[in-house]
């Protein structure tokens, strides 16, 4: 391991199981960045217009080129020495179809600003989503509709005290967004994902790990693709989920800080 950064990240946690089989073949190589171009090279990785994926030195991205719109013009992700391009490489690898959407999206509403002459600032709502999603994102695979309503309607108790059993047959949380991955290498309290709820058949836990990412991997990037906005995701404060944090009394939840209850203009 080279690179200082990398030492932050706890491998044990939780929330990292789905990246670590892939995580620890990368950071088995000298340099992590050629390990994930190689990979994205065999899995023949592209983005939405054709061209092969791999990551790029940060230095190289041209003056006054945004950096989404670089990726979907010529699939090299520019790419520094930090734990938020690390992460964001690993789901390249983990969510391919995903990330490549909503590096699409977000391509093309910069091509639609500056067809109507538009300031680079204003982002608008369809790409204020997606980088929602691509940084803050968790996704909630749930096979039981009654838990699914529950984090709607912020029914913490509910979900992580009354069933929290029923939580860990029936619910996994896949966490996304890197910067929230980043975030969690020094976990406190109060970190809260917007959870995308993506509901399964009751089979779900019997399919494999690849099968079952690779499913949702390619349900949510159809589902992105009919639109979305800021209003799709859910408030979901990461460490209230079971044994993703110590210290999960009743006091624990009890502070509405963090487990806040639903807004009187939530939309149902």
């Amino acid at each position: 391991m080279s690179e200082q950064f990398l030492s932050k990240i706890n491998w044990q946690q939780p929330w990292l199981l789905p990246l670590r089989e892939i995580a620890h073949a990368v950071l088995q190589q000298q340099n992590w960045k050629h390990e994930i171009n190689r990979l994205m090279k065999q899995r023949g990785l592209c983005n939405f217009a054709g061209q092969a994926l791999q990551c790029m030195p940060q230095e190289n991205l041209p003056d006054g080129v945004q950096y989404e719109a670089h990726i979907y013009a010529t699939g090299g992700i520019p790419t520094r020495d930090n734990l938020h391009d690390f992460f964001n490489a690993l789901m390249w690898l983990h969510f391919p179809q995903i990330k490549k959407i909503l590096n699409h999206i977000q391509a093309m509403e910069i091509q639609h600003r500056a067809a109507l002459s538009q300031s680079s600032s204003e982002r608008g709502l369809q790409r204020d989503a997606a980088t929602l999603f691509d940084e803050n994102a968790a996704l909630w695979v749930c096979r039981d509709p009654s838990l699914t309503f529950a984090l709607q309607q912020h029914a913490w108790t509910d979900i992580f005290q009354t069933r929290r059993e029923d939580l860990g047959k029936h619910c996994e949380v896949l966490v996304f967004g890197h910067a929230i991955l980043e975030k969690l290498t020094q976990p406190y309290k109060a970190i809260t994902a917007h959870a995308w709820v993506v509901q399964v058949e009751a089979d779900w836990f019997t399919q494999s790990d690849k099968q079952r990412w690779g499913y949702v991997d390619n349900i949510v990037s159809q589902r992105l693709q009919q639109g979305f906005d800021s209003r799709d995701f859910t408030p979901l404060p990461v460490l209230g989920l079971p044994n993703w944090c110590e210290g999960q009394d009743a006091d624990f939840y009890a502070d509405q800080q963090v487990f806040r209850p639903p807004r009187s203009s939530q939309r149902k």
